[in-house]
């Protein structure tokens, strides 16, 4: 028999709300194998850009295909880190304010140095390989893909 892996989720749509993050918190407090948890929270800048400022992010991606990738990446963290218990990765779709949360990674290992380590292994690969669009807006209207 084969044995099917559940396909966690990768995506949410719109921002990463404040409480979903406090929520994925305050859940791990029962699991006393772990001694440190390392968050990224990845907001979208207003940055200035040839006169006009970004008022907001549009992401979009193939899920089926970014999903099957972070599946795979996932595997490959654990087997990195076998100090992980836990991790959990949420990135944006859709529309995405400047000074909202559009990338969420919770890294919970035994201890804080790997947990360090590994959070920021994962999230320069997602930023290099996790199939997500960029759209960015701007205060005058304009828009480009980045």
């Amino acid at each position: 028999m084969e044995v099917v892996k559940k396909t966690k989720k990768l995506f949410i749509d719109g921002p990463i709300q404040p409480d979903f993050v406090a929520d994925s918190i305050a859940k791990h407090s029962t699991k006393t194998n772990i001694g440190a948890h390392a968050i990224f929270l990845g907001q979208v800048r207003a940055d200035a850009k040839d006169g006009s400022e970004v008022t907001s992010i549009h992401y979009s991606a193939y899920q089926p295909m970014a999903e099957q990738i972070m599946a795979a990446m996932r595997e490959d963290f654990f087997a990195q880190y076998n100090d992980m218990t836990c991790l959990h990765i949420y990135h944006s779709l859709g529309e995405v304010k400047a000074g909202e949360v559009s990338l969420f990674v919770f890294v919970s290992c035994r201890h804080r140095k790997q947990s360090f380590e590994a959070l920021e292994h994962i999230v320069d690969r997602l930023k290099a390989e996790l199939p997500v669009w960029k759209q960015e807006f701007y205060s005058d209207q304009s828009y480009r893909w980045v």
